[in-house]
């Protein structure tokens, strides 16, 4: 069943017609337009300050991160992170570029398997396609090289984000994404481990998903050093 055919059938449903045209016309003007919100003076300043503002954030929403100099530095990074926290050393890996390079015999004991997550699998490590300092979020869209599913089922989240990738405002995130990749079925906005206050008041982490965050920033900008 075409697209079209299924909205008619969902209008026909709802007893819904056609929009009228004028309403039609402003709808398809919303869309070709990307109209802006307001934006906070806080991610609009310089690349150093913009760096350390996401990183601020994300270590304030529960999340943790260690810079690299190079990708190179990855596989040393994850190592030692899943050793400092008692971790096992296999893991679910995005079939991502950037992560399939790297030299992962520089660590034996690392075991990744590539593919989609499982729900067996305590760690994921998937490729950040942009990181967002207004709020330390993370901007995850569901391709081919990033399987949701690694975003979701494991108990820690490890995520490898350069920081040539990190933008100030959710707008400039969105304008990525629209120039880049279009508009993908699925984006997910990722601030922090999964977490929920709703018993008791009583915060939880790993409600609705990982328990851990923990992101591998890439110091590839030269500017963003300061």
């Amino acid at each position: 069943m075409s697209r079209a055919e299924i909205l008619g059938a969902i209008r026909r449903g709802l007893r819904r017609g056609a929009l009228p045209d004028d309403q039609a016309m402003a709808l398809r003007a919303r869309l070709a337009g990307h109209p802006r919100h307001l934006v906070p003076a806080r991610s609009q300043v310089a690349r150093p300050a913009q760096i350390a503002l996401f990183i601020a954030n994300v270590e304030k929403e529960f999340g943790t991160v260690a810079r690299v100099a190079s990708l190179d530095d990855v596989p040393a990074a994850v190592g030692d992170y899943l050793a400092a926290a008692n971790l096992p050393t296999d893991f679910a890996m995005a079939p991502h570029p950037d992560l399939l390079g790297l030299n992962w015999a520089s660590r034996p004991m690392l075991t990744p398997r590539v593919g989609r997550a499982q729900g067996t699998d305590l760690v994921c490590l998937t490729q950040g396609y942009a990181g967002i300092a207004e709020t330390g979020t993370l901007m995850l869209p569901a391709t081919p090289e990033r399987p949701t599913t690694l975003n979701l089922l494991g108990d820690v989240a490890l995520v490898v984000l350069k920081a040539t990738r990190i933008v100030g405002p959710y707008e400039a995130a969105w304008d990525l994404l629209r120039q880049e990749l279009g508009m993908p079925r699925n984006v997910m906005l990722v601030t922090g481990p999964s977490r929920s206050a709703d018993i008791e008041s009583t915060l939880e982490l790993g409600a609705h998903g990982p328990r851990n965050l923990h992101i591998v920033l890439v110091d590839d900008d030269p500017t963003a050093i300061g």
